[in-house]
């Protein structure tokens, strides 16, 4: 599948550190990444996963598409 994932419908207190928490235990991370916004800082409410294998991503895809993340369903593909 793929290596890199797309998590969107975060909550505006997720950060990186509580997106890898939530994924880490897939597999190993490489990088997890909040996106925000330029001007604001603020979170544009989407991130990126990237594991180290796509085995993983493709587990983590399946267990996590529509799961709860700081008090929202979130959205991974």
């Amino acid at each position: 599948m793929s290596k890199r994932l797309f998590v969107g419908g975060l909550s505006w207190g997720t950060d990186d550190e509580g997106l890898r928490m939530a994924f880490e235990r897939f597999g190993e991370i490489d990088d997890a990444k909040v996106i925000s916004d330029r001007e604001t800082g603020r979170s544009r409410g989407f991130g990126f996963v990237t594991f180290a294998d796509d085995g993983a991503g493709t587990t983590a895809i399946a267990e996590m598409d529509g799961a709860e993340l700081d008090g929202r369903a979130i959205r991974v593909n």
